[in-house]
């Protein structure tokens, strides 16, 4: 079946570029107008790479080939293709069969591979693109008697039969958001009558894929020739759309940038990271004094801005990572002071030549921000992960002015990372290691966790706290707050299983956390440990050891998932250094 569509896909291109020939086309331009649009409806299909490299005769492993050509062709996607239009606009009688061939072409492309959902929708929607694009453009027929249509009753001009609205080749151009008539005039070129993109809308509507009952949105985007006043409102307060694949910008307002100072003082009130601190400021004042010799008209160092973030898991490094953009942005080295997380999947596509593609879109939405990579190491395991670091070197140079680039992870794995690229030794030459939180720091944050959520630990319960995660060994990997957060969740679920025959509980029994709630009366604190963690785990929450609490309370099994990720805020009450990272 693979070869058949295979074959199908090289027939169809052949055909097409027979279709051009007899048009007057360049052969060459219109087979390479023909292996893009395939790819471009082709791409989001598991297996359609190789499918389409043996189909146009490329080598099998050259799949940068086969998404370059992809990422020419999705402009076709929403518009005629070059060639087509060329036809339209001379008025060629080839133009209608060359949009046929086309359809051709795009049913084998959207056949390549195992075809889901998003194929078989960009195969539709382009299909409709291109016969639209080539139907005749003829004057409104003047107004007379209604057409008989069976026994149905007469039907309106351009009605589809199901109710929803077709591509009628009588309409008028500015019926049809696909039609390139208007642009063919006595005299040379005119305005088109519609110059956007077409909506989903139309495309639905151009398939005859609605149903009687189907509802449009009630929002549309207007055609740019609408008749109205600059200004007008559209129907539901939509924004125009855009033409071509740029998206839409968002118009949400900045956040306003807060002081230096207030940066600071939030990064003072922190519990512990006293280095982290001290490092922070250094930092800080280094980059300050630099602007200011530049003011003056001194020489301006060659510092780098960018930096390594070494330490365990919920450290609070996500935490100050936004402090650091929000101060640089103070000081006016970014225009932003966003903060962009990432890790190695946002980064690595799954072929040679799309990472590329991939990091370098992640780093243009950093761009006057901070781009935080965590688990940077992870792209130190492969060519793929290689790829991607090449393509970070060059961008991080780039746009040097106006990006800084952190990378965070465990001490050992990070020193590989920065070794597999001179690039990266020569643009992270600041490192700031955060140290596990002491006994004390945890008892701190676990209280502070507990206020925001509106739980009020007792101070014995503190003291058991403190004297358990005394017991727990500092290994690599050690969850720090997220420890702290674990335990906590187990208190909460614990202190809801206590109350479980209380009827009616008041307020202070709803707030108060016992020390029976961190571990059961007549349970020594060593029960609750697990062997040693591994390097690359960090410890289990208190609820998935056997023989703990959730044996004799018989939980349900949902409160195990209560645990946030690393590096991701639980709750939008929970401070900042509530962050596990």
């Amino acid at each position: 079946m693979s070869a058949a569509r295979q074959g199908a896909l090289a027939r169809s291109i052949a055909a097409l570029t027979e279709v051009g020939r007899q048009g007057g086309l360049v052969p060459d331009d219109v087979t390479r107008e023909g292996e893009r649009l395939a790819a471009a409806v082709a791409e989001s299909s598991t297996g359609a790479a190789p499918a389409w490299l043996e189909a146009v005769g490329r080598a099998p492993d050259d799949f940068t080939a086969f998404f370059e050509a992809a990422q020419r062709g999705r402009r076709w996607r929403s518009a005629p293709t070059d060639q087509l239009t060329t036809l339209v606009l001379a008025g060629s009688e080839h133009a209608a069969a060359y949009a046929e061939a086309l359809a051709t072409v795009i049913d084998a492309a959207g056949a390549l591979g195992s075809p889901g959902l998003a194929a078989s929708a960009n195969a539709a929607s382009t299909t409709a693109v291109q016969r639209a694009a080539a139907q005749p453009h003829t004057a409104q027929p003047p107004a007379g008697p209604s057409v008989p249509s069976g026994p149905a009753g007469p039907r309106a001009a351009g009605a589809h039969p199901h109710g929803a609205p077709t591509f009628d080749p009588t309409l008028p151009s500015g019926t049809n958001p696909f039609d390139l008539g208007s642009l063919v005039g006595a005299g040379g070129l005119r305005p088109p009558a519609q110059d956007v993109v077409p909506t989903v809308d139309a495309i639905l509507d151009a398939l005859g894929a609605r149903t009687p009952g189907d509802a449009a949105p009630p929002t549309h985007a207007a055609p740019s020739g609408t008749p109205g006043a600059p200004g007008t409102p559209v129907a539901g307060g939509a924004q125009s759309a855009t033409t071509g694949d740029a998206p839409a910008e968002e118009e949400t307002e900045a956040e306003p940038p807060r002081s230096l100072e207030d940066l600071l003082a939030e990064l003072d009130a922190l519990i512990g990271l006293d280095r982290v601190k001290h490092e922070i400021r250094q930092q800080t004042e280094l980059l300050r004094i630099e602007q200011l010799r530049t003011a003056a008209g001194l020489t301006r160092p060659t510092l780098t801005r960018h930096l390594v973030f070494l330490g365990n898991p919920g450290t609070g490094k996500t935490t100050v990572a936004r402090l650091v953009a929000g101060i640089y942005r103070a000081l006016g080295l970014l225009s932003k002071g966003h903060l962009v997380e990432v890790d190695r999947s946002e980064l690595v596509a799954g072929y040679l030549g799309q990472t590329a593609v991939k990091t370098s879109e992640v780093v243009a939405t950093a761009i006057g921000g901070v781009l935080f990579i965590d688990e940077a190491y992870g792209l130190a395991e492969d060519q793929y992960g290689a790829e991607a670091i090449n393509t970070l070197v060059k961008d991080m140079e780039d746009h040097r002015d106006d990006l800084v680039v952190i990378v965070a992870g465990y001490p050992g794995p990070m020193a590989s990372f920065i070794a597999t690229n001179p690039g990266l030794e020569s643009r992270f030459s600041t490192t700031i290691t955060f140290d596990d939180y002491s006994d004390a720091e945890l008892r701190g944050i676990f209280e502070r966790m507990a206020t925001s959520a509106d739980f009020e630990p007792l101070p014995t319960t503190l003291d058991r706290f403190e004297e358990m995660v005394s017991l727990v060994p500092r290994t690599e990997g050690f969850g720090n707050g997220r420890h702290a957060r674990n335990v906590l969740d187990g208190a909460i679920a614990r202190h809801a299983w206590r109350l479980k025959d209380t009827p009616e509980p008041t307020l202070d029994e709803l707030r108060r956390l016992l020390p029976e709630d961190l571990l059961p009366a007549g349970e020594a604190p060593e029960s609750i440990l697990q062997a040693t963690p591994t390097a690359n785990a960090a410890p289990a929450d208190v609820l998935d050891e056997p023989g703990s609490a959730d044996d004799d309370l018989d939980l349900p099994d949902t409160v195990e998932d209560h645990q946030p990720d690393d590096d991701q805020p639980t709750d939008a009450t929970v401070s900042p250094q509530e962050e596990p990272a």
